[in-house]
């Protein structure tokens, strides 16, 4: 889902100036999650589900049309790049994966109910060749579309938790959220003081973010800005599962004072201050996904916080320009708002 790091393919900052247990500075009044009210955690789940269920519903409406994120994060009253993780973590499967699950399970259905030719269904569940159809049908039903469609008592349905599944005349009406994976996932809140960011944007794949930061390091080196542990942060404003990865962009930020200026390809900008909910993120950056969903799908909507529409932070404590993948920390920072 995101990049391989490494070499000057890496997601992160480089090694010269970061220190392998470096941790945020600009942070006050950290609070562990303890138990939280249960009427209100309730309440969140259901805030949350609700928002969901309208999507869910607009998904099954128009299954032949293209689904554009933006809409489908407006319908949810969620910025774009909060939408699609909360939506993996709740659901279990990404937006790209449900979508093409319940063309499949339509497809099924008519394999069963009417005699249209499989190359006419295969084209309806927007495969471009029969061949692509048959191997994805196989993989989800372990039949061709041809033997489905002559055995008896096999289901149309692909097993999912959440229980949502092509209807033709129905609409969703709820859904099962996922579990929390992690009953002790280790979060914490977080009050951040604004932070006046130097940046430079990268609009590209993210495995090619390395050459960005690279550059953006030379010119702060130039400048005298990189200190003994200098804070590195990235904002990545698009999730590359669900953005080409030609438009995808991420801004390799550091903190400066206020006599800094803006100059060339470096801008400034400033993070808003306030409570961010903090995982660390243990690992490959290719896998930061996977805690995204787990923060934002899994945990939040049973926190009794919300999100605030300000991206996420990427603080990075090691480099792996000098650290195996595995050993990569990040602590991840999801807004809220005030509680």
């Amino acid at each position: 889902m995101r990049l391989r790091p490494g070499g000057c393919g890496c997601h992160g900052p480089p090694a010269s100036k970061i220190a392998k247990t470096v941790k945020p500075s600009a942070a006050k009044d950290d609070k562990r999650i303890g138990k939280m009210n249960v009427p209100a955690k309730q309440a969140t789940l259901s805030f949350y589900k609700e928002r969901l269920l309208r999507v869910l519903v607009h998904i099954q409406q128009h299954l032949d049309e293209p689904l554009a994120l933006e809409e489908l994060a407006r319908l949810a009253c969620l910025a774009p790049h909060h939408f699609h993780h909360l939506f993996t973590g709740m659901l279990g499967e990404s937006l790209g994966s449900h979508v093409r699950r319940l063309r499949l399970e339509r497809a099924a259905s008519r394999l069963k109910l009417t005699e249209t030719p499989v190359v006419q269904v295969a084209f309806e569940a927007a495969y471009e060749t029969h061949e692509a159809f048959t191997r994805a049908f196989h993989k989800a039903f372990g039949l061709s579309p041809a033997q489905f469609r002559r055995r008896n008592g096999v289901s149309a349905r692909i097993q999912i938790p959440s229980g949502v599944h092509y209807q033709q005349q129905k609409r969703p009406g709820r859904f099962r959220a996922a579990q929390l994976e992690d009953k002790t996932m280790n979060v914490t809140i977080k009050n951040l003081k604004p932070m006046r960011v130097a940046f430079m944007r990268h609009v590209g794949p993210y495995n090619q973010a390395g050459k960005t930061w690279e550059r953006f390091a030379m010119f702060l080196g130039k400048e005298g800005l990189l200190g003994s542990s200098p804070q590195f942060i990235g904002i990545s404003h698009d999730d590359p599962a669900v953005t080409p990865p030609d438009k995808t962009r991420y801004d390799a930020c550091v903190p400066v004072d206020e006599k800094f200026r803006a100059s060339g390809d470096i801008g400034v900008q400033v993070i808003p201050g306030g409570d961010y909910a903090m995982l660390t993120h243990f690992g490959p950056y290719e896998k930061l996904g996977e805690s995204y969903a787990k923060l934002l799908g899994q945990w939040l909507p049973r926190s009794g916080r919300r999100l605030r529409a300000t991206p996420c932070l990427e603080i990075y404590l090691n480099s792996p320009e000098n650290t195996e993948p595995e050993d990569l920390v990040t602590d991840i920072h999801a807004p809220l708002e005030t509680n």
